[in-house]
């Protein structure tokens, strides 16, 4: 993350994939996954939407909001998938034969 990044960033993250974890055990990560998604979705609609004063706005900005989101979630996503792939084995407990 950049060096803007509060110092509680990785706390609040840390938090929501603790309860992923926790949801996990009772069901698929795909369908854990799904729903973190349309949580974030949800979210970031709720986030956007308290920014603009009027629904006109809103609309305006729509493309630009979607724009900026899927921005930081695809740098987000690259830095995540880079992450793993460096530490592969120690992430997933796999060893090399």
């Amino acid at each position: 993350m950049s060096e803007s990044t509060d110092p509680h960033f990785y706390e609040r993250a840390d938090a929501v994939i603790y309860l992923a974890n926790e949801q996990n055990k009772d069901i698929g990560r795909g369908k854990v996954s799904a729903s973190l998604m349309y949580a974030t979705a949800r979210f970031n609609a709720f986030v956007s939407a308290r920014s603009f004063n009027t629904v006109d706005e809103m609309k305006g900005a729509k493309d630009e909001t979607i724009e900026y989101f899927m921005a930081q979630y695809r740098a987000m996503l690259i830095e995540n998938l880079d992450d793993y792939i460096e530490h592969f084995d120690k992430y997933t407990l796999h060893t090399e034969s």
